[in-house]
């Protein structure tokens, strides 16, 4: 299994607040290990290898997936950074995670997995869906489905909607008007380290 199964507040404590890996903040501030109290000066490698984490642990991605992305934000015109933040915004998984339907977007995975998740009321299966503007995001209408979001929703974190999406509680569905600008985008971090990162390997 290549998705991360450890202990999350340890990539937190590591790493910084994912939203998207848990909603959960440690009670220690330092870095994880024997250590951590006294860490080590970064090197230049290793603070763009310490930004491209975020990404992959916080939206549950592989780092075959990262670098296809990478790839594909590359072949389109603009910066291939904010391109990149896009392309992850608009999956599915994160997408039903930033509604606030799922507490984590692993939560959210799991939902579009099991079949709970339509997308402009066909049953979406795959997670890496590109969602688009206009697309319309809502859940099921068996009892089960409707059950075990509103148990999702009650644990999830999420406040405030950005800007792309809007959100009709009664009836569990989203609409993305159009794609997310970067100042929307949930997670800290500079993606041109990210970039700088795969310009020896993309």
């Amino acid at each position: 299994m290549s998705r991360y199964r450890g202990p999350r507040l340890r990539i937190v404590r590591r790493l910084g607040e994912l939203p998207g890996l848990t909603p959960k903040l440690p009670k220690k501030q330092a870095p994880p290990g024997q250590h951590g109290k006294t860490p080590k000066k970064l090197s230049q490698y290793g603070i763009r290898l310490q930004e491209k984490q975020k990404l992959r642990f916080n939206y549950g991605i592989t780092e075959s997936q990262l670098i296809r992305y990478v790839r594909e934000a590359r072949r389109v015109k603009g910066s291939t950074g904010e391109i990149l933040l896009q392309l992850l915004e608009m999956r599915l998984d994160n997408t039903v995670f930033r509604l606030g339907i799922a507490p984590t977007i692993a939560a959210a995975r799991q939902l579009i997995r099991h079949g709970h998740v339509l997308v402009n009321n066909q049953k979406t299966t795959i997670p890496s869906y590109q969602c688009k503007g206009k697309d319309a995001v809502s859940i099921q209408q068996r009892k089960q489905s409707r059950e075990l979001v509103a148990r999702f929703m009650a644990d999830a974190s999420q406040s405030s909607l950005p800007p792309h999406l809007s959100f009709t509680k009664d009836t569990l569905t989203g609409v993305v008007a159009t794609s997310i600008d970067r100042q929307s985008v949930g997670l800290k971090l500079n993606e041109l380290l990210v970039v700088e990162f795969y310009s020896r390997k993309v």
